[in-house]
């Protein structure tokens, strides 16, 4: 057997496909369409956006291999994950070459590995770091929260706190973590998939299994007195909302410390949700998804018992990331959403960052889509101590951005 690749241009796009040769026989496998990828410039770069009149794009950091999370250090310093599995530090703008020590072996595989990192909130105090990876085991692989404490340039007394049920498939399970306003500790297990041979979408209805599931914790790992289904038998007292597919962003909205996550679907339905407390989230009962073989997922998108999405995308968007603004640099945009996209409609290379206004009653207003020319996968979103947003892309040579207002 031998792959050969051969390009067929129209007036319209290129097609690339994939010429594999079995026994003699040849047959063409259609790649995935995409638009051709750009390079990061060098220098600064003016974007125009909608209410924000002009912004200036400036690389901080190149060098990282598929960047998943970042937290900002007291002192000024990033810690950065890498889904390969090393933890790294962006210090006065320069990635250092040395990786923080002390990580535990991660299940980098595909789209498998290390993911999200948070700081305790009292940090200062105790230098406690929290990391989301997948975990693996002669069984299987697992989601887990590993808890270590940083030291210099190593992570010590690192243990785990938490670790979900087996994840099906290749292991794959996405991962994020922050911290309420109460200290309490939410993290969300994903992997609840469904296609082809691959069909553990049902475990998200599944009450006593953590995938699918957006949990609440102590910051050790242990379980708060007041989840919503402690003490209820045949249910995992860690959950605290149900019916979530694969959820890659994650965070709490600065006025009002409501907790909101937003989830992958397969081909379209990508949707943004306001958490409640035991709520129901639909997946797979109730969906606006096409399954990658085209057909739906479900015949509805909402019934009664099930929480209704605040945004949803049509065709997805692949969000990853995900901060509510409310910094004093742009003004214009406080209390707006940001969230990251990896890609539109399953097209290469057109990756970008939304933003989301809302109105008065806290409804979606509008949305723009910023960044769009770079070509990039944006990984991650947050806004830093000095009000600038910062953004990772997702890509073999992964880089750390920083959104400025031009003034």
């Amino acid at each position: 057997m031998f792959v050969t690749f051969r390009s067929y241009r129209s007036a319209t796009r290129c097609v690339v496909a994939a010429v594999l040769v079995l026994g003699g026989v040849t047959t063409a496998v259609a790649q995935p369409a995409g638009l051709p990828p750009r390079p990061l410039p060098d220098g600064p770069r003016i974007f125009e956006t909608a209410e924000q009149p002009e912004i200036r794009l400036v690389v901080i950091a190149r060098g990282l291999s598929h960047p998943w999370g970042l937290a900002f250090l007291p002192n000024g310093d990033l810690l950065v994950t890498e889904r390969t599995g090393q933890l790294r530090v962006i210090r006065d703008g320069v990635l250092d070459p040395q990786a923080v020590s002390g990580v535990p072996v991660v299940h980098a595989r595909g789209l498998a590995g290390l993911m999200d990192v948070a700081l305790h909130p009292r940090f200062g105090e105790n230098q406690l770091v929290y990391l989301t990876y997948s975990k693996p085991g002669n069984d299987g692989v697992r989601v887990a929260l590993v808890r270590g404490r940083l030291a210099g340039a190593a992570l010590v007394d690192v243990t785990d706190v938490f670790v979900s049920d087996l994840i099906g498939g290749g292991g794959t399970a996405a991962s994020r973590v922050v911290f309420g306003t109460d200290g309490t500790l939410f993290m969300t297990v994903g992997g609840a998939f469904r296609y082809g041979a691959v069909d553990v979408g049902g475990r998200a209805q599944d009450p006593s299994d953590t995938i699918g599931k957006l949990l609440r914790l102590r910051d050790d790992g242990s379980v708060p007195s007041d989840n919503p289904f402690v003490g209820r038998d045949g249910h995992r007292p860690e959950v605290f909302s149900l019916g979530h597919r694969n959820q890659l962003g994650l965070t709490v909205h600065p006025d009002t410390g409501a907790v909101w996550a937003h989830e992958n679907g397969p081909l379209g339905g990508d949707e943004v949700n306001l958490i409640r407390a035991g709520g129901n989230y639909g997946w797979p009962v109730v969906s606006y998804s096409r399954d990658y073989s085209g057909g739906r997922v479900a015949v509805r998108t909402w019934q009664e018992g099930m929480e209704p999405a605040e945004i949803v995308w049509l065709p997805a968007i692949a969000p990853s990331g995900m901060v509510f603004y409310d910094g004093d640099r742009f003004q214009n945009w406080r209390g707006n959403l940001f969230v990251g996209s990896l890609r539109i409609g399953g097209v290469r290379n057109t990756g970008h960052l939304q933003r989301i206004a809302f109105n008065d009653q806290g409804q979606e207003a509008r949305r723009e889509s910023m960044l769009a020319e770079l070509r990039q996968r944006i990984r991650d979103v947050r806004q830093g101590p000095d009000g600038l947003l910062y953004v990772l892309t997702d890509a073999d040579d992964g880089a750390l951005l920083r959104l400025e207002p031009v003034e």
